[in-house]
């Protein structure tokens, strides 16, 4: 009896290890982070974190996503843990993990949104202006943006009316011929909760590079972000 109560408790202990020690944290289904990672770090665990992070680059920056833990990204993950009430020191360890891994589900897709519902136009993202992994991948990346706009605008619904399009599927709805949308890394959101001039107006801190909405042609009734290569954000109703 007393052997089997000492098991018990090394095994709590463990638990308890795991959840709160050192760098790592309680194994997840999509990603585990295996150490702690701040500034100088580099790998595949830095750009895996630099992916969930990517909607925290402060007003009109973008997040680089190179496996490069540098200023910018610590910037960030002070402000991701400052947006969930975690001590904000620019260290990723295991209170930063555990929160990452409560935000997504297995595919690795934020909890809030899914690959189903950024591509409505096929089911192997093929047909576009890239590969279907490189859409696929884009339309992730989208997804942590989006989720961290969704936490900003108090965890409220953020409604999706568009995301990947192959050639085939931006022809048949009218898309301009170089539309982001080919690419996988734009993403249209309609009202709900929100207007769409605060869409418009949030997004800015969010990483989006392409921010369109009612003011320019065409989006009345949308508002459209993207990855785009270079900011161009006009929203003239909404003062942007």
């Amino acid at each position: 009896m007393l052997r089997l109560v000492s098991y018990l408790a090394s095994l709590a202990l463990v638990a308890v290890v795991l959840v709160t020690g050192g760098g790592t944290a309680q194994a997840d289904g999509c990603y585990t982070w295996n150490r702690s990672l701040s500034e100088g770090a580099s790998g595949e665990d830095v750009r895996q974190l630099q992916i969930r992070l990517s909607g925290y680059p402060g007003y009109g920056g973008v997040l680089g996503l190179d496996g490069q833990f540098g200023p910018a990204t610590k910037s960030a993950l002070v402000r991701f843990q400052q947006a969930y009430g975690l001590a904000a020191d620019g260290v990723a360890g295991s209170g930063t993990y555990s929160r990452i891994y409560s935000l997504q589900d297995d595919d690795c897709t934020p909890v809030n949104f899914s690959y189903a519902e950024l591509n409505g136009c096929n089911s192997d993202w093929s047909g576009g202006k890239v590969s279907a992994a490189t859409a696929r991948f884009n339309a992730l990346v989208s997804m942590w943006k989006l989720q961290a706009l969704r936490h900003a605008l108090g965890d409220q619904a953020v409604r999706v009316t568009s995301g990947f399009r192959s050639i085939s599927c931006n022809n048949a709805v009218g898309g301009a011929s170089d539309s982001r949308h080919l690419y996988g890394d734009a993403v249209d959101l309609g009202s709900g909760p929100h207007s769409l001039c605060r869409l418009a107006q949030q997004a800015r801190n969010h990483g989006f590079n392409g921010i369109l909405g009612p003011g320019y042609p065409g989006h009345s009734d949308h508002t459209h972000v993207d990855h785009r290569s270079s900011r161009f954000w006009s929203a003239s109703s909404c003062g942007i």
